[in-house]
């Protein structure tokens, strides 16, 4: 009956965004209404009443969704990605949206503004986003101490990269920067997060080499590791980049991967807008098989034992979530947990707890008992 009732509220609250929010918030500038909307979230996260308002709107649990990985308890497999709560604003009011978990940032070693506007557009016709921010946070230091002595109701990650300027394209001064953030955030947060994958920043992607990933990991691990570590990898390496950063990963015990960050390749078949802009990665439906590609790669690679995978690695998935069922087939291609932004924007702030309503009834279907089960078990 509750799950009837869920589904009923969740579907009132679809066609009143999909009519009503969704034409207006179309018709102005996405950044502008990111920021409103994280100042409103932000809002709402401040109040026990809010929050409790925010929860019974839109959220939902089941004992099925449950895991503890890596000695860390998630309430579902849903996060919110990096990328969107960029100073960590939201996570207050992030569990009541029925988010299980969630990764602020990428924050930097400094203070970053960004690349120059406008660096957000929406391809409508491809369900996706162009993202050109450029890494635009506040800077470890700021954060930080935002966060320092914070009690969290979900795991948080702490997603760190090197600032975007052009003096951390000098590989020397961009280990220092991530290093600084992410010894500032040694004991805040569940598990961090080492972006070596952003396509917006100055210099590039320089960390997917493999002298430079092995200098960038060994200056990290030379303070005692605390808490999880996860890579977030780009959808457009080649295999053999991939196999490289997986033995890399392999050597310093990192505990996962984050499969994946946006896109810059424009010869997709998915998008289907005739305009897009030359500038910044692609998310969301462009990206929606290349993610799964990767996960099922890296699945196969490293934790099957018929592909010669020797040691279990955690894979987190992201990109072109809308549904039950892009979750569900990412979960079952190797991904432990799932993220999204992208398809909150484009179907509403409902999307979370139907996609929790709509895997509880998946993994019924398929007589599972628990999200775990289903693990890996397309591949």
């Amino acid at each position: 009956m509750l799950n009837e009732l869920i589904t009923a509220r969740n579907y009132i609250i679809h066609l009143k965004y999909k009519w009503i929010l969704k034409p207006i918030f179309f018709k102005i500038d996405p950044e502008i209404i990111h920021d409103w909307m994280t100042v409103f979230l932000h809002f709402l996260g401040k109040y026990a009443l809010t929050r409790k308002i925010a929860y019974f709107c839109f959220g939902y649990s089941n004992s099925m969704l449950e895991q503890n990985i890596l000695g860390i308890n998630f309430k579902n497999p849903v996060g919110l990605s990096a990328g969107f709560d960029k100073n960590a604003a939201l996570i207050d009011i992030a569990p009541s949206l029925g988010f299980g978990f969630t990764e602020v940032g990428s924050i930097t070693g400094e203070p970053c503004p960004g690349n120059p506007k406008p660096r957000l557009w929406r391809l409508k016709k491809s369900k996706s986003l162009a993202v050109y921010y450029g890494l635009t946070n506040n800077g470890c230091e700021n954060i930080s101490e935002k966060l320092t002595g914070k009690s969290f109701t979900i795991p948080v990650g702490i997603n760190i990269a090197k600032t975007n300027c052009k003096e951390t394209a000098d590989t020397a001064r961009a280990i220092a920067d991530y290093f600084k953030a992410y010894k500032i955030f040694t004991n805040i947060g569940g598990y961090m997060t080492i972006n070596i994958s952003c396509p917006n920043a100055f210099g590039g992607q320089p960390f997917t080499d493999n002298a430079k990933l092995n200098a960038l990991l060994e200056k990290i691990m030379s303070i005692p590791k605390r808490k999880p570590i996860f890579l977030k990898i780009s959808p457009d390496l080649n295999k053999k980049e991939v196999d490289d950063i997986i033995d890399i990963a392999s050597k310093f015990k990192i505990d996962g991967f984050i499969c994946t960050n946006l896109t810059k390749n424009r010869n997709n078949k998915n998008i289907m807008d005739k305009v897009v802009p030359e500038q910044g990665g692609l998310s969301g439906k462009v990206l929606d098989s290349l993610s799964d590609d990767l996960i099922r790669y890296v699945y196969k690679k490293t934790n099957d034992p018929r592909q010669g995978g020797a040691g279990k690695f955690i894979i987190i998935g992201s990109g072109g979530v809308f549904n039950a069922e892009d979750a569900y087939r990412k979960i079952k291609l190797g991904a432990s947990l799932i993220e999204l932004i992208t398809g909150m924007i484009f179907e509403g702030p409902q999307l979370i707890s139907d996609i929790n309503l709509g895997l509880v009834k998946l993994l019924k279907k398929d007589g599972y008992k628990n999200i775990s089960e289903a693990i890996g078990k397309k591949n």
